[in-house]
């Protein structure tokens, strides 16, 4: 296959002349024919979409860099933190695609400030929609007040867009390119199958809102190496759908590895939820570390979510200066709005399709030093108890002085407990052959 270089349709790598119509040409173009390469410099650029079998080489010392004009992002019917619906058009789009490359070294750049702060404002000042962007995306979710949300801004309708979406996709292979201030979730895989990510880097500030670094949705056959993620939220995150639309569409994600990859300084290394309505089956995740993180393993849902998460292997991680390295909260309360009487009762409810069902979970050599907070956190419900959960072969450290002010977990309705060990409730936990610098190591059932 032949290379040709985006200059020769019209881009200018200066940083300030718009290059989107330039890369549209390109692609339609050299689909299935040629790979369409960036060079040296700074391209700006509005959306963009990706047509089948087009490969992207994007060289090093080469940044695509996206504009922050809010209007350009028109909408597109996706799925946003769990909901299929319109949301504002990713910066990156591969819908309804196969054979796919992106690679390279090269930089592509979310330019994420302006999103950032403009969400703050909206949280603070008014929750309505009230720009003409969010009242047409309010026109086209007429049902938006009853869609589930995760925090990220759904009653503003300021439905701000992914990095990099992959929608109803196949054969998709993403390599050794870096992925940087995104405006919402960075990399999303949604309704896809056969992907590859290799070698990426993404790379969020802190104290960006919603900016997790990967978050696979209700795909299969994802595999996930050699990868770095430092970010503002979850760093590689699993989900399946929220709620009663997930449980509507049931499409779990399955068949997932997730090896030799670090996760810097996210809420959690590899997290599974809080979107778990049509569940998860055979994940591994092997060889990897977590340093500085919230949580190392993180399993997150509560009633109303559904889905059953079963089959999962995490095995030779390591993890350094986390608050906790394991938690499993079947009482996670972000998002959850003002319905608290049932969702968070510690009395046992009726189980429906609704209710999560959490088994056959093993973690095998898990090695966590200077955990700040505490060991673990198992929590079930008690209509339907965590099953089969194994702790084996490992290592659970806690610093000699507790951190104070450290959340071990976003529950809600459970008693907090001051215990730095591993607190189980409603869950059938096995633990061998593990040590835990805490005295007693475990206690069931507070």
């Amino acid at each position: 296959m032949t290379d040709i270089r985006i200059e020769e349709f019209g881009a200018i790598a200066d940083s300030a002349f718009d290059c989107t119509d330039a890369i549209k040409r390109a692609l339609e173009e050299a689909a299935g024919k040629a790979r369409v390469v960036f060079g040296s410099g700074t391209y700006l650029t509005g959306p963009i979409d990706i047509p089948s079998k087009s490969h992207i080489i994007i060289d090093k010392g080469s940044r695509l860099l996206f504009k922050d004009d809010f209007p350009l992002y028109l909408p597109v019917y996706t799925r946003w933190e769990g909901v299929d619906c319109y949301a504002m058009h990713p910066l990156i789009f591969i819908s309804g695609a196969e054979d796919v490359t992106i690679e390279g070294e090269g930089v592509i750049d979310g330019n994420g400030k302006s999103w950032w702060d403009y969400i703050y404002y909206r949280r603070a000042e008014q929750p309505e929609p009230i720009t003409d962007v969010e009242k047409r995306l309010a026109k086209l979710n007429p049902n938006y007040r009853e869609q589930a949300g995760g925090g990220g801004g759904r009653q503003c309708q300021f439905l701000r867009p992914p990095l990099l979406q992959v929608y109803r996709s196949q054969n998709v292979t993403i390599k050794g390119i870096t992925l940087t201030n995104s405006p919402f979730w960075t990399f999303h895989p949604i309704y896809s199958k056969n992907l590859t990510i290799d070698g990426v880097k993404i790379i969020n500030p802190s104290d960006s809102p919603n900016t997790d670094g990967m978050d696979i949705e209700s795909c299969s056959h994802i595999a996930v190496r050699n990868s770095y993620v430092d970010v503002g939220d979850d760093g590689i995150a699993l989900k399946s759908g929220s709620g009663e639309d997930g449980i509507r569409a049931n499409i779990p994600t399955v068949d997932v590895d997730i090896e030799n990859c670090i996760v810097k300084s996210a809420h959690g290394g590899v997290v599974f939820g809080s979107e778990t309505a049509a569940g998860f089956s055979d994940i591994r995740v092997r060889k990897c570390r977590f340093i500085g993180t919230d949580r190392g393993i993180r399993i997150k849902t509560r009633r109303g979510r559904g889905g059953e998460i079963q089959n999962i292997l995490v095995e030779d991680v390591y993890m350094e200066n986390v608050i906790c390295p394991i938690t499993v909260n079947m009482y996670y309360r972000w998002g959850s709005g003002s319905n608290h009487t049932t969702l968070f009762s510690l009395d046992k409810q009726q189980v429906d399709i609704s209710t999560p069902y959490i088994h056959d979970i093993t973690l095998r050599r898990i090695k966590a030093v200077d955990s700040r907070a505490s060991a673990g956190f198992v929590v079930g419900l008690p209509e339907r108890e965590i099953e089969r959960f194994v702790i084996e072969d490992s290592e659970l450290m806690v610093k000699d002085e507790e951190e104070k002010g450290l959340e071990i977990e976003m529950f809600n309705g459970i008693p907090e407990y001051d215990f730095r060990g591993i607190r189980i409730r409603n869950a059938n936990v096995v633990i061998s052959n593990t040590a835990i610098n805490s005295d007693p190591p475990v206690m069931n059932g507070i």
